[in-house]
């Protein structure tokens, strides 16, 4: 990012929220527009929803009273901090953008609250409607995958909001009228499930009866498209799409209590839950009750689990049978730019314009060799067949990064390329689920094929156990073709002409004791003329060709799942 000339790419929000005030600046230039990199961000703990609650004298009932003078002073010296750093960076002025939510737009002083921000800072405040903060929640769940469709919930302090969401090739579709915005949100909730537990076991059982019935009548003023119900019934599954932070509290309890153990994914955005774990309230409550310090959970959320416990238990009981549910690190930030992005670029597959810069000098020619060791045709057997995670788009990402980590010293390159999707180069995009994570780390361990440390063994081993068996194994023989790839052609550079080694792949069958099984043939076929100018021998390319085929050992199958390969090297 340049500080300096043209930075008419980048943009700075400010998300005043109910929880929390979230300073950010933002990168919007190509090619990298689509994931929204974030170059500055910041956040002040100020609840502006529990300011403008006490107790009253006598009692444990709640009242609203207007933003303390302390706390706006307090927001306006963060604000005016934050413009010390706009400036830094050189963002536009007309690119600078405080937005404000519930707890804003709702306080008895906001007026007066807003002119001191202005006569501060100059900047004004846009107060989000209820209907702008749903739309603009479900902008940012879809900036949050490739592919989104669904019901959408946005959990705040102060409310909650419901609507669906549809978002394919960069169009996203939501709910004609907007959202639905109730006032449950997490530190809301945990208000009235305070006061209703203190006057009794029926006030609390009214007030669930209320959330339900609110929830089943918005559900069904929302209208869920025939397209969307019809699909859902076809895939067998109906997704629910969730952000803020009380939702987010609730994926990282989960995140620690997955059968995965330690879980080596540490972001919230892509992860996935299923029906069964995400409504087991119980034992998500007995983790938080039992543990000081749980990954992503401050105290705040911590302590309004009890509340998101009582929501979740609503939610699973009024709306449609939900079957999975995401999480997604989109808000305000994501959803008010993503609307900005025109749709060519939210089209863009984000996996593949995070990696384009890394790109080696002949990115498509390396894709072709990847595709090429993949087999065109699905094999007879179910069981072998590729797994559709492998995509185009996945294979032409991973031929980018493919070279990225070709500048670290031997010893420790293996163990960069396995954390580079959490913690390295692909760490801070946002907008890639966990399996993609996962498989293009598990890749690129086999890409470089170096020694690992046994802790960062058992890192690879928690990797596979977040993806199926056979996407593991998978990953394992296009690591190890990729392998082959980068030591023929070291620089990432393919010359049409002058080709070194060309791949392609067939489906035969063998007869085993216990039936027809499937055999995968690897042809690798070899320029010598060409090749071995570049010190490629036949002698050489056998020794790459049995590793790769020792992938098909039943050894090497993954959790019992493999398939048999036959490595054949020829030449032309």
């Amino acid at each position: 990012m340049a500080l300096s000339g043209n930075n008419s790419h980048l943009y700075a929000i400010v998300d005043m929220g109910s929880n929390g005030i979230r300073f950010s600046i933002t990168d919007t230039s190509p090619p990298t527009a689509r994931i929204m990199p974030t170059v500055y961000q910041d956040r002040a703990g100020i609840s502006l929803y529990d300011a403008q609650f006490s107790k009253s004298s006598g009692s444990e009932r709640k009242e609203r009273r207007a933003i303390p003078p302390d706390t706006v002073e307090h927001v306006v010296d963060r604000l005016v901090r934050f413009q010390g750093v706009c400036e830094d960076f050189q963002v536009p002025s007309g690119n600078i953008y405080v937005l404000a939510t519930e707890a804003t737009r709702t306080a008895p002083n906001s007026e007066d609250f807003k002119a001191r921000i202005k006569e501060r800072t100059g900047w004004e405040v846009r107060m989000l409607s209820k209907e702008d903060e749903g739309r603009i929640g479900a902008l940012g769940i879809a900036s949050s995958s490739r592919a989104v469709a669904g019901l959408a919930m946005d959990l705040g302090g102060g409310s909650t909001q419901i609507t669906w969401v549809v978002a394919r090739d960069g169009v996203v579709r939501t709910c004609p009228k907007g959202s639905f915005s109730f006032p449950y949100g997490a530190a809301a909730l945990m208000g009235r499930l305070e006061e209703a537990k203190r006057v009794g076991k029926d006030a609390e059982r009214e007030l669930r009866e209320e959330m339900k019935t609110n929830f089943q009548r918005a559900y069904e003023e929302l209208e869920v498209p025939e397209d969307l119900m019809d699909n859902s019934k076809r895939e067998g599954r109906f997704d629910l799409y969730l952000c803020g932070g009380g939702f987010r509290g609730w994926g990282y309890v989960l995140m620690k209590q997955a059968e995965v153990s330690p879980y080596p994914i540490p972001i919230i955005n892509g992860f996935r839950a299923k029906r069964e774990d995400f409504h087991d309230t119980a034992g998500v409550l007995r983790e938080v009750s039992g543990s000081d310090n749980i990954f992503g959970v401050s105290k705040r959320r911590a302590s309004q689990i009890p509340a998101v416990a009582m929501l979740i238990d609503v939610l699973m009981d009024a709306l449609p049978a939900i079957t999975h549910i995401q999480f997604c690190q989109g808000g305000v930030r994501e959803g008010f730019l993503f609307d900005k992005l025109p749709q060519e670029v939210r089209s863009q597959d984000p996996l593949l314009a995070a990696t384009l810069q890394y790109a080696p000098p002949s990115p498509d020619a390396i894709n072709e060799l990847l595709l090429s060791a993949l087999p065109e045709h699905a094999s007879p057997i179910e069981s072998s067949r590729i797994p559709p995670t492998l995509s185009a788009h996945f294979i032409a990402a991973l031929a980018n990064v493919l070279y990225a980590h070709s500048r670290v010293p031997r010893e420790s390159r293996t163990a960069a390329a396995s954390h580079s999707t959490t913690t390295g180069l692909l760490a801070s995009t946002d907008s890639i689920s966990h399996a993609e994570r996962a498989m293009m780390a598990l890749i690129l361990v086999e890409r470089w094929a170096g020694d690992l440390a046994p802790t960062e063994e058992a890192y690879q081993r928690n990797l596979m156990l977040c993806v199926s068996p056979q996407e593991a194994w998978w990953c394992q023989y296009l690591g190890r073709v990729a392998a082959l790839i980068g030591d023929v052609y070291p620089a990432g550079r393919v010359s049409g002409t002058h080709w070194r080694i060309q791949l392609c792949t067939e489906w035969d069958q063998v007869i085993k004791k216990k039936g027809p099984r499937d055999l995968l043939r690897l042809k690798l076929q070899w320029n010598i003329e060409t090749a071995a100018t570049s010190g490629v021998t036949e002698h050489w390319l056998r020794d790459r060709a049995e590793k790769i085929e020792a992938a098909g050992k039943k050894k090497s199958w993954i959790r019992e799942y493999g398939v048999r390969l036959g490595v054949v090297v020829c030449s032309t």
